[in-house]
């Protein structure tokens, strides 16, 4: 991977683009209004911020790991765009703070906590030094998918309607609805993050993070973890669209990325380049989010 390609991958701004089309996709399927450009933008950086933080740091040696090679030699650009996105995080929270401040101050005890609550575990994801060490759930293998989906999933989900609702002067009343699509995001995001760990198979096993590929193998986390939940997200997805009267092509458009993504699970049978699981693996979040769009919009 040169050029573009690797900047655009390995500096994470794919995934800063996944969460922009996630959380739009989620809006429309909530009913809800698309927040404004500068939300979108918060969120985009935000991204890239919390993907790009563990690697903000000089390695000496050589590494065979194409990833951290790019950010060895690249460490000055990413160290400076690093800073560069917390202050305009910083200064975009600034701004809403003192905006919406006093409307946030008026927020249902729920609301409250799914503000601090998903902040609060992506920072635990990495450590925090006035934590004990053993709060770094990083290290936790089998826990690392899920707290990154659940983290996905309150970004992407939770975050878009609740500060639009706090920016109108309302406050947003989640339901059932909303609960399904949050789970729906966590799972399909937890799911890409155990397939993505059989890429790091060598480096979990050496620094003894017990990952499912580490502590059951590859076929057993193929078969026994990730078919099983892909086709429980099939037929939960079924069940929900007939419970709603949603029409049968909506229900199969959306149905879609988790079929893609069992197809994807079963591929890992056989050795992958990275490339493979930045553009596919982690490209069926762009195919969910396109097929979510559609659907909600046209379907």
């Amino acid at each position: 991977m040169r050029g573009f390609t690797a900047f655009f991958f390995f500096g994470n701004y794919f995934y800063g683009f996944c969460a922009v089309a996630l959380a739009i996709e989620a809006s429309l399927q909530q009913g809800q209004p698309l927040n404004s450009f500068s939300f979108y933008a918060m969120l985009f950086v935000g991204t890239v911020l919390f993907y790009s933080y563990p690697y903000v740091r000089r390695v000496k040696g050589s590494s065979s790991n194409p990833r951290t090679t790019w950010y060895q030699k690249h460490y000055s650009l990413v160290r400076n765009t690093q800073v560069l996105y917390t202050v305009v995080l910083a200064i975009g929270s600034a701004v809403f703070l003192y905006r919406y401040g006093n409307r946030s101050m008026h927020l249902s005890w729920t609301n409250s906590f799914l503000v601090i609550v998903f902040p609060l575990v992506a920072a635990l994801y990495y450590g925090l030094s006035i934590f004990p060490a053993r709060l770094n759930l990083r290290h936790v293998g089998w826990l690392k998918p899920y707290l990154i989906g659940f983290t996905w999933a309150g970004a992407v989900t939770i975050y878009p309607v609740l500060l639009h609702s706090i920016a109108a002067g309302g406050e947003h009343h989640f339901d059932l609805v909303d609960l399904f699509l949050f789970i729906k995001n966590f799972l399909f995001v937890s799911l890409l993050c155990i397939m993505f760990d059989v890429k790091d198979y060598a480096a979990d096993h050496s620094g003894a993070i017990k990952t499912y590929v580490v502590k059951y193998g590859l076929r057993k986390t193929i078969f026994g973890i990730l078919t099983p939940l892909c086709a429980g997200g099939i037929a939960a997805l079924v069940i929900f669209g007939v419970n709603r009267h949603f029409y049968v092509l909506r229900i199969l458009v959306n149905v879609i990325p988790f079929a893609l993504l069992l197809l994807a699970a079963w591929s890992l049978r056989r050795r992958r380049p990275l490339l493979y699981y930045y553009t596919v693996i982690d490209g069926l979040m762009l195919v969910k989010a396109i097929c979510g769009s559609l659907a909600a919009l046209f379907f």
